[in-house]
């Protein structure tokens, strides 16, 4: 996309809270150029919070914002559609703290970017495009990104249960492709696993409507899984939501291996905090030096 964009029109949805299991609404409605993506909690006053990595409080199951002591919990499932259906900028108009989970994936909210429809601005586009390889590891799992023109993912898991193994997606990330065949996929947990969760004060808000739950053999929702591979899509629309946080549009192949939210951010933060790592590009800076390449 040569420009930026915003949503044409406002569109609003309801729910709960995955882990809060508070009821919530949200309304997306249109933001000038150059404002990003910005939640409004409209409980408290209408505060402020930007999607930007700097404002990441914690990466637990979720990902969660804060601004000088007010939270936004898990905002990864909406930023990743904004990301991925190419909306630069929006305000999120919230009444509780928690993004609601509705059936667990991006498909609904894509559903909503769709019909408010997309209004392009006449301010260039800037994107973010990495210049050398960077990695972030520890305790078996690492994520890379490499140098790349287009936005490309690699994303691999692997769980010990029968219905998931190990699992991998390749694909570069386009709306299309991005609304076919990641938006779709739902969150997952693993049946042995909840109560220990709900002790810790998680997932009160989960049911079999708005989540996948595997016993030790089969998956106890109606209808199956969506996809054979449906954990590992779900793994990548959580870490484009993730990326979000770069608060540009991103060049560059990633590389996730067994990664989760807490790795996703440390990569973010390590490169945002060296810009000798990446180079900002407007859409005919990149389209130029594409096409210098072909011709040499």
């Amino acid at each position: 996309m040569r420009y930026e964009t915003t949503v044409q029109r406002p569109v609003e949805c309801s729910g709960v809270g995955l882990h809060s299991g508070a009821p919530v609404s949200i309304r997306i409605l249109p933001a000038p150029a150059g404002t990003g993506i910005v939640f409004v909690r409209k409980d408290l006053e209408h505060f402020l919070i930007p999607a930007l990595w700097r404002h990441v409080a914690k990466v637990s199951y979720a990902t969660s914002l804060m601004r000088q002591g007010v939270l936004i919990s898990t905002t990864e499932h909406l930023l990743s559609v904004f990301y991925s259906m190419g909306i630069d900028n929006a305000y999120v108009e919230i009444n509780n703290l928690e993004v609601p989970i509705l059936d667990g994936s991006g498909r609904q909210f894509v559903d909503m970017i769709q019909s408010a429809g997309l209004r392009t601005y006449r301010k260039r586009r800037k994107y973010l495009r990495i210049k050398t390889p960077v990695s972030v590891e520890g305790n078996g799992k690492r994520i890379t990104i490499l140098p790349s023109d287009r936005f490309l993912l690699t994303c691999d898991i692997f769980f010990d249960h029968p219905l998931v193994g190990r699992q991998t997606l390749e694909m570069e990330v386009t709306p299309e492709r991005y609304a076919n065949d990641i938006a779709p996929a739902r969150t997952f947990g693993f049946q042995h696993e909840l109560d220990q969760m709900r002790n810790m004060g998680l997932i009160r808000g989960a049911t079999l409507d708005s989540a996948v739950c595997f016993d030790r053999t089969s998956v106890l929702n109606h209808g199956g899984l969506r996809f054979p591979d449906e954990p590992c899509r779900h793994k990548a629309l959580d870490l484009i939501g993730d990326l979000a946080l770069i608060g540009r549009p991103l060049l560059g192949h990633v590389i996730a291996e067994r990664a989760g939210h807490a790795m996703h951010v440390a990569l973010v933060s390590k490169i945002m905090s060296d810009p000798s790592l990446y180079e900002i590009l407007s859409f005919d800076q990149l389209a130029t030096r594409v096409a210098h390449a072909l011709v040499s």
